[in-house]
């Protein structure tokens, strides 16, 4: 992921709004246990039902390239160019890291909570210290497990612990199963952008329709 995992489910945490997103079928429940009222700084480990979300080391970088980030299968939708090489997926990590440095929180890997296999990313892009975007993005034999909704929920859970009044996501309007994902996850659809963002790995150098979905927290 190139300053990269941003729902563009697929579309845009640019080098800050580059999140991810795949193709996959999701169902399940995340259990995520919850802060205090509000969290100056999100825990870098998470524990859902299923899932381990842990922010991502220097070392992951041969991994994500190997498992997701240069699979033009898995990145047809995302925000951000198919890694070529290694050192692209570097990039992302140090971006990653500088995200965690600026913000509360920045991405996390989604992984198996028995032996951190890797399964794909998901985490927060902050814009202001009250909205931020996410997404999710996940290897092939990954899809269809209900692993993308379960990393989701938890997103949900951390935003509203970290104070978050928005939370949104984009994807591509064709893109039916990154759909379902925010949807069962309890995001509003909002509406079309038009021409609005490029998807790199699917039509390069055009802009495209994007679709915007978004949870306000409850205390909003």
């Amino acid at each position: 992921m190139r300053p990269g995992l941003k729902l563009l489910t697929g579309a845009a945490f640019d080098v800050r709004i580059r999140i991810y997103v795949s193709a996959f079928g999701c169902h399940g429940k995340a259990n995520v246990i919850r802060g205090l009222a509000a969290l100056d700084k999100a825990p870098k480990t998470l524990h859902t039902e299923r899932l381990l979300l842990r922010k991502p080391k220097a070392e992951d970088a041969e991994e994500i390239f190997e498992r997701y980030s240069s699979d033009a299968e898995v990145t047809k939708y995302l925000g951000w160019p198919m890694h070529t090489s290694v050192v692209e997926t570097r990039t992302f990590l140090e971006w990653s890291d500088a995200e965690w440095e600026r913000w509360p929180a920045g991405p996390y890997l989604i992984c198996t909570p028995a032996n951190d296999r890797l399964l794909g990313g998901t985490g927060l892009a902050f814009e202001t210290p009250f909205r931020a975007t996410t997404g999710y993005v996940l290897a092939k034999d990954a899809w269809g497990q209900g692993y993308a909704t379960e990393a989701l929920l938890a997103m949900k859970s951390l935003a509203e612990d970290l104070g978050l009044k928005r939370l949104y996501a984009m994807c591509y309007p064709q893109h039916r199963p990154s759909r379902h994902v925010l949807e069962k996850g309890g995001f509003q659809l909002e509406g079309t952008l038009r021409r609005y963002f490029e998807f790199p790995n699917l039509h390069p150098g055009e802009p495209d329709d994007v679709v915007s979905y978004a949870w306000i927290t409850p205390d909003a």
